[in-house]
């Protein structure tokens, strides 16, 4: 079954191609003989029932500095000339992206989107995490003062950062003596309109940070990303490196909680993060991860986010 495959992305012309997942999806896609176009979220335009973006085909290769070839922009109709769309745009998860995500679903039940628009929209990483409270560290989202502070009186250390925020940026630790709480909370009140989220500081996070992949509701694996020296934040982007590990019996109970609803709503490709067997993030709108998983497992990921898309479409099931 070959397929025309659309990917709402930022531009290739600056990707690390060593690790970006998207960049693996795209040449695993080829590489089954489906053709790509790629766009940035801002080239799409609705008018009279249309959704078109304005694409360029590509092709790819694993080559520094000559990893894609474009062809000639072309106008698409995302719902008559598009088999699949990624969305794989990086957050933030601002206005810019919940109103692509407002236009993508106006394909429903035409083209089939990875992951489904409307569920990423009404599930950011550190909002929707809450509906499985049970596996997560205390947690508090507010912007008042004085709920911080009682909060941090109650728990010790905490690790305070913003609601929407991406790749480990702006996450601070603030330890017992509650120094500079006031300040931080002042200069993120000023910088976002929206609460913030605390937690109480989990010491396992010296040992690492899980990344597990869920496909379709299933795992296919876990990274261990470790902290640098003097840092709290593992992201590979903010300077943590990656591990093999194993699923501990914790986390696969917290995988088989979150596979039901995963495919109920559609959304395919995630990525959640665990410390200590405390679950902190899920990630819907742009999940990292596959080519380090497949470095340490020997599996191919993209083959089997692939494998799921092409059995949905295989069922006409263009949604979840």
């Amino acid at each position: 079954m070959s397929l025309t495959v659309a990917v709402q992305m930022d531009p290739l012309e600056s990707i690390n191609i060593d690790g970006d997942s998207t960049f693996a999806l795209m040449l695993e896609a080829q590489g089954r003989g489906h053709r790509l176009f790629e766009y940035p979220a801002d080239a799409l335009t609705y008018e009279d029932g249309a959704l078109r973006a304005r694409a360029r085909p590509v092709t790819v290769k694993r080559a520094h500095g000559e990893h894609f070839a474009p062809g000639d922009p072309t106008s698409l109709d995302l719902a008559e000339d598009v088999d699949v769309i990624l969305m794989r745009q990086d957050p933030p998860f601002d206005m810019g992206y919940i109103t692509a995500a407002h236009l993508l679903e106006r394909l429903d039940g035409k083209t089939l989107v990875v992951n489904d628009p409307a569920n990423v929209r009404s599930a950011p990483e550190k909002l929707w995490v809450l509906d499985f409270a049970r596996f997560m560290p205390p947690t508090l989202i507010t912007r008042s003062m004085e709920e911080l502070t009682a909060f941090r009186a109650r728990h010790g250390e905490i690790v305070v950062k913003p609601l929407h925020g991406n790749a480990g940026a702006a996450v601070f630790r603030i330890g017992h003596d509650g120094s500079n709480l006031r300040a931080l909370a002042e200069l993120f009140s000023e910088t976002w309109k929206e609460p913030f989220i605390a937690q109480a500081f989990l010491p396992a996070v010296s040992e690492g940070d899980k990344r597990i992949i869920l496909v379709d509701g299933d795992p296919i694996g876990a990274i261990n990303r470790v902290p640098g020296a003097g840092e709290i934040r593992s992201n590979l982007a903010a300077g943590g490196t990656a591990h093999r590990t194993d699923l501990s019996d914790r986390e696969r109970e917290i995988c088989e909680a979150l596979g039901p609803e995963l495919r109920r709503r559609g959304l395919l490709f995630v990525g959640i993060d665990v410390i200590g067997g405390m679950l902190t993030e899920i990630n819907v709108t742009s999940p990292t991860g596959l080519v380090a998983l497949d470095r340490f497992e020997g599996i191919n990921s993209a083959g089997l986010i692939w494998d799921a898309i092409e059995r949905k479409l295989g069922r006409g099931d263009v949604r979840g």
